[in-house]
């Protein structure tokens, strides 16, 4: 894999981080986190031309990538500081645990898809990312041996927050994820876990997979 951009790459660039603001993303870290990752390296090549577009775009084993805009709006969610050890469910290509790398000190990102896994902390090790490690695993359970984590964001939909990541959360922690069910419109919710109780904010209606139990038995 190659990460080297032509003066025509780098212009598509920045117009797709002028897109971000246009679209309501305001927090100049996220901008420049996502200005430092470069899309197209975690794209089907086939869908290449689409890379810095707005829209959702399958990848292998039947997962997708979100949209930019999305992403950005789920980083922003999270609040994250230089300090922070992320945990990130649902790694799909890889992208977003890319994007939170440049924001936080830690990120362990999960997926059931060993192939996804793989390809994934490929793509890491060519963009140099010494801070984030992908896991096979079942994203429901967590990480309980990296555990705890500031910060929680899952990519996958389900009824409700599972009590697993609930525990691996600090105090004063965040969890980002999108309830409801799968076949449904859902709500991304933003679930905020203090030592007198626990705030659950609706931030936008959404579209995820669904979030599975337990780690696929091949692909």
């Amino acid at each position: 894999m190659s990460t080297g951009e032509s003066e025509g790459e780098q212009a598509e660039r920045m117009a797709f981080i002028l897109g971000l603001r246009q679209r309501g993303i305001r927090d100049v870290g996220v901008l420049r986190a996502m200005e430092l990752v470069p899309r197209p390296l975690f794209v089907d090549p086939a869908l290449r031309r689409h890379a810095y577009d707005d829209v959702a775009l399958p990848i292998a084993c039947g997962q997708t990538m979100s949209q930019p805009s999305l992403v950005a709006a789920m980083t922003e969610a999270l609040s994250l500081t230089a300090d922070h050890s992320v945990l990130e469910v649902g790694t799909g290509s890889g992208y977003h645990a890319a994007v939170l790398s440049h924001l936080a000190a830690r990120v362990v990102t999960v997926d059931r898809y060993r192939s996804l896994v793989a390809e994934a902390q490929a793509r890491f090790e060519v963009l140099g990312l010494r801070n984030v490690t992908a896991y096979v695993g079942d994203g429901t359970l967590g990480m309980p041996a990296r555990a705890p984590f500031d910060r929680i964001l899952v990519t996958a939909a389900a009824p409700d927050i599972p009590f697993a990541l609930i525990d691996q959360l600090k105090f004063g922690g965040v969890i980002v994820m999108p309830l409801g069910a799968p076949e449904e419109i859902q709500t991304l919710v933003r679930y905020v876990k203090e030592q007198s109780g626990r705030t659950r904010t609706e931030l936008m209606k959404v579209r995820f997979v669904p979030l599975i139990p337990g780690a696929a038995a091949t692909l």
